[in-house]
C-alpha cells in the first residue's frame, strides 16, 4: 500500500505543481508578494496531499522563536519536503538557490519575480560576495533569507558538513539566525520514490543573536541543529517501534 499511495502522490504532487504554475500564471504582474502566496499555497495544498494520500502529517515546535523582521534562516536539510514546507511561518522570503533553478521554463520565470538569489557556484568567492550584497539590500527591506547550512539534501543519521556561506552571511550582514531542526528525511528520503507514513517534526530553535565570531557562530549553530535533530530522529523512531508492534506495517527508513 505504501507504493501505491506514494505512486499516487507524487502524481498529484506533481500534476498540482504544473497546474497552479498556470492558474497563477497573473500573479507575476502583481509582484513578488503575490508570488510569494501562491507559493505558501502550493505549499498548503502539498502538505495536505501528502496527509490525506500517504499518512504523512506535520508538527511544527518552537514557533515562538521565530525572529521579526530581517533574519537568516537555516534548516536541516535531510529532503525535498522542507523546501515547501518551511514558508508558511514567513511572509517575505528568499531561498539562495543555483542559478541553473532560473534556467528551467515558467518554474524560473516565477523564482525571478519571487526575487529569489539565484547565484553562480562556479567561482565560490565571487558567489560569496554576490550572495552578501544581495542578503544586505533583502535584510534593508526586512525580509527573510533560507539558507541550507549543509548546502545538499544529506541523509538522516549522515556526518555533517556545513558550508562556510552562512557564516560568512552571517558575519557580514548582522542579523539574528534561526536554526531549524527536522526528521523530513526519514519520511520523504532524499532520491527515493516512496513517502512513509508517520509525523514530521519541524523544530524552530532559539534565535542566535549577531555578533558572534564566524567560526564560533558556525561551531554554534551545528552543534543546536544536529543535537535537536539527533533527538528528532531518535523520538520518530521510538514512535515507529510502538506504532508496529503487533503489525506488518513498514516503517520509514532507519538513519545510515
Amino acid at each position: 500500500m505504501i507504493f501505491i499511495r506514494s505512486a499516487l502522490f507524487n502524481c498529484l504532487f506533481y500534476a498540482n505543481t504544473v497546474a497552479l504554475m498556470i492558474i497563477g500564471f497573473p500573479t507575476m504582474i502583481f509582484g513578488r508578494r503575490a508570488v510569494l502566496s501562491l507559493a505558501r499555497l502550493w505549499s498548503r495544498s502539498s502538505l495536505w496531499l501528502l496527509r490525506v494520500i500517504c499518512g504523512t502529517s506535520a508538527e511544527f515546535r518552537g514557533l515562538e522563536n521565530i525572529p521579526k523582521g530581517a533574519c537568516i534562516i537555516a534548516p536541516k536539510h535531510q529532503s525535498f519536503w522542507e523546501t515547501f514546507a518551511l514558508v508558511n511561518y514567513f511572509d517575505d522570503f528568499s531561498y539562495v538557490l543555483k542559478r541553473e533553478l532560473t534556467f528551467i521554463p515558467v518554474f524560473g520565470w516565477y523564482l525571478l519575480r519571487a526575487e529569489q538569489i539565484a547565484i553562480d557556484r562556479g567561482n565560490a568567492q565571487t558567489a560569496l560576495r554576490q550572495l552578501v550584497a544581495k542578503a544586505q539590500a533583502l535584510f534593508a527591506e526586512g525580509r527573510q533569507l533560507f539558507i541550507f547550512p549543509e548546502g545538499t539534501r544529506r541523509a538522516p543519521g549522515a556526518p555533517p558538513a556545513y558550508k562556510a556561506g552562512v557564516g560568512y552571511v552571517y558575519d557580514k550582514t548582522g542579523v539574528p539566525c534561526l536554526p531549524v531542526a527536522l526528521n523530513a528525511g526519514l519520511f520523504w528520503p532524499r532520491r527515493r520514490f516512496l513517502r512513509f507514513p508517520g509525523t514530521i517534526v519541524v523544530e524552530f530553535l532559539p534565535a542566535i543573536a549577531p555578533g558572534m565570531q564566524r567560526g564560533a557562530f558556525l561551531q554554534e549553530l551545528q552543534g543546536r541543529i544536529e543535537t535537536a535533530t539527533d533527538r528528532l530522529i531518535a523520538e520518530a523512531a521510538r514512535q515507529s517501534k510502538a506504532a508496529a508492534i503487533g503489525t506488518s506495517t513498514p516503517t520509514p527508513q532507519d538513519p545510515v
